[in-house]
């Protein structure tokens, strides 16, 4: 594979732990990639000393990219190289996930279902093409360390909800988990979205327990390995919990399948977790079904089959018959947004 130069597009933090699995694979097969913050909601701290950071857009383009890596939704058009859709998420019933912008020669899918939806809508649109490649951020999934947070051998539950003001369960459960935390039957960790709002992280920080603790960071792979059980609501975690067999309790879900304990008020809290700590057969198979059709691959080589997509691209030309369309508006806004304004 000859040596190419990729870019990495963000513009939030969680893009750190979805692209630095392809990062390594990128050096290790001795290409070069440099990052692109587009906005002011990444906090630079989250960089590493041996990153290679693009401070602007003539940078960039000066740069010539290959190719672009984006888990966000947008990349203008006059970013140079193949542009390509990677995720920020698994989660796929959320409002959005198979809008179509316009914007990526590639979509990097993680399984049957969403690779059966983008195929649909590539034979629709002619612009682009889908390969199914697993989700890099999972290339570390598997053989995440288990940290053991507290001393005692109590089942240790995962609170992941989700930030979006209409889909979260934070205040619903707030009282309920406060409770239960009080009575030394299970540990608590709980992993806020980077987006929550304020006012829920100060609610459960106020929380005094020395069964719970609040864990800040971007790392979730590791809790999920250290956890028994999730608890969440509709989030992408779902699916990434999900995919070690292990159950997940939601709070009215808005497509809840068999793999999940779905509840619709805090009062039915107790009885999931019970079910979750002894799952049926039935339950376990369903958990099993829907992790390998929404994700089948667990060789942590998802990087290095986008690496390969892209290449087959770089070298042959998109499937596709038509290029993108000229996407003027949105591409004006984002020439505003970056303060780039030579054509």
């Amino acid at each position: 594979m000859s040596k190419r130069r990729y870019l990495f597009y963000i513009s939030q933090n969680y893009s750190f732990e979805i692209l630095r699995p392809l990062q390594s694979e990128i050096i290790r097969q001795g290409s070069e990639v440099h990052w692109f913050v587009a906005g002011n909601k990444i906090n630079f701290d989250f960089f590493n000393d041996d990153e290679k950071i693009l401070t602007n857009v003539s940078a960039v383009i000066e740069y010539n990219p290959d190719a672009c890596f984006v888990p966000g939704n947008v990349i203008p058009s006059f970013i140079p190289g193949i542009k390509v859709q990677v995720f920020h998420g698994l989660e796929w019933k959320k409002k959005g996930h198979f809008v179509i912008r316009d914007c990526f020669d590639l979509y990097c899918t993680h399984g049957e279902v969403t690779t059966s939806r983008f195929n649909k809508l590539a034979q629709k649109h002619k612009s682009f093409d889908v390969v199914e490649t697993g989700w890099p951020k999972l290339d570390t999934l598997f053989n995440a360390s288990v940290i053991k947070h507290f001393e005692n051998s109590n089942p240790t539950i995962l609170y992941a909800p989700t930030f979006s003001p209409s889909l979260t369960s934070a205040p619903i459960l707030y009282e309920k988990i406060k409770s239960l935390s009080e009575k030394s039957h299970y540990n608590w960790l709980i992993k806020f979205h980077p987006k929550m709002a304020d006012k829920y992280i100060a609610d459960y920080s106020g929380i005094s327990s020395e069964n719970l603790k609040i864990i800040d960071t971007d790392n979730i792979n590791v809790l999920l390995q250290s956890a028994n059980m999730l608890i969440s609501d509709t989030s992408s975690v779902i699916g990434e919990f999900s995919l070690l067999s292990k159950p997940v309790i939601t709070l009215n879900n808005s497509a809840p399948g068999e793999y999940l304990i779905d509840i619709q008020s805090a009062d039915q809290l107790d009885d999931a977790i019970k079910l979750a700590l002894n799952p049926t057969s039935q339950l376990k198979n369903s958990i099993q079904a829907y992790a390998e059709e929404l994700h089948p691959y667990t060789d942590g080589r998802s990087s290095a089959r986008i690496l390969q997509a892209v290449e087959s691209i770089l070298i042959n030309g998109k499937k596709a018959p038509k290029k993108l369309p000229l996407n003027i508006i949105r591409n004006f806004k984002q020439r505003k947004k970056l303060n780039y304004w030579r054509f």
